[in-house]
């Protein structure tokens, strides 16, 4: 009975904790002014993509052509102007986030997952697994991302699909390393060595004890490589590799601009205000929240 009511207790301290650190964590962020300034905005981004199929038709308002309305500058019925074919600006920026955030959080996403998988088995076995693996991480960390991921686009071919996988391969290699840092830093400790010794599974201890103490720097990684990877994916569509026409990404629309930037400058300058803002306010989400996460910034 007295072992049960131990018991009891352990797990309800554990609980409490648990929430206390996360508690310490949530103001640690809130006060930070930036952070919360980049959170605010990102969120508010990320509303106007998930709103922008209620605000506009695809068809009507994003893809249709008006030449007799072309290139007409901004005013109160088109507020950020039209363009060469006589869209609508604001619709197709607005619009635009969607393909911008769909590949940022997708690739993000499926880059933590495979890194996660490579970089827990590398540093858990450590040996000959950790010597193979790392090196051909290293080769691909030798390869520049957006040189890898060009080579991947032009091998599959434009299209939303393939600039996700393109950003997904490059990503790895950087999760699969701060992950095996994580794991080599906890793998020898004493409540692992308790978890052995009562004979939990090798999956058990990476994933119930070893990765969840080293997740810290792959939040926060994870959300510095969604500002990288939308960066990067505008790059690739200016340089004609990106979202195929007539998707309305945001690269694409600067890709499409350049040839009127000096009479129509408003072309470029709100698809790359909506770039600039989404990439800095996660940037500064991101380093409030590495602030956060760190102990010593108590």
């Amino acid at each position: 009975m007295s072992e049960n009511k131990n018991v009891a207790t352990v797990d309800v301290a554990k609980k409490y904790k648990k929430k206390s650190q996360t508690a310490d964590i949530v103001k640690r962020l809130f006060r930070n002014k930036s952070a919360v300034l980049g959170m605010i905005i990102f969120l508010c981004i990320i509303v106007i993509a998930l709103s922008a199929d209620f605000l506009f038709d695809y068809e009507q308002d994003v893809i249709k052509q008006d030449i007799m309305n072309r290139l007409q500058g901004p005013s109160s019925e088109h507020w950020f102007g039209t363009d060469e074919m006589g869209r609508d600006i604001f619709a197709r920026v607005l619009y635009g986030a969607k393909y911008s955030l769909k590949i940022g959080f997708s690739a993000s996403i499926v880059s933590l997952a495979i890194g996660l998988v490579i970089g827990a088995v590398a540093g858990y076995y450590g040996g000959w697994i950790d010597m193979v693996v790392m090196r051909i991480m290293d080769v691909l960390l030798a390869i520049p991302g957006t040189l890898l991921a060009i080579a991947i686009v032009a091998s599959l071919g434009s299209s939303v699909n393939n600039l996700i996988i393109a950003m997904s391969v490059s990503g790895i290699p950087g999760f699969a390393r701060i992950v095996r840092s994580s794991v080599l830093t906890v793998k020898d400790n004493e409540y692992i060595e308790a978890a052995r010794a009562i004979g939990a599974t090798d999956r058990t201890i990476i994933f119930g004890h070893v990765l969840p103490n080293g997740m810290a720097p792959l939040i926060v990684q994870a959300t510095l490589r969604v500002a990288s990877v939308i960066l990067s994916t505008a790059g690739l569509s200016f340089l004609g590799l990106g979202v195929p026409a007539p998707h309305p990404e945001w690269g694409a629309l600067l890709t499409n601009a350049r040839s009127y930037i000096r009479d129509y400058s408003y072309m470029c300058l709100f698809p790359g205000l909506a770039i600039m803002t989404t990439i800095l306010s996660l940037n500064l989400f991101g380093d409030g929240l590495r602030d956060a996460l760190d102990p010593k910034q108590k």
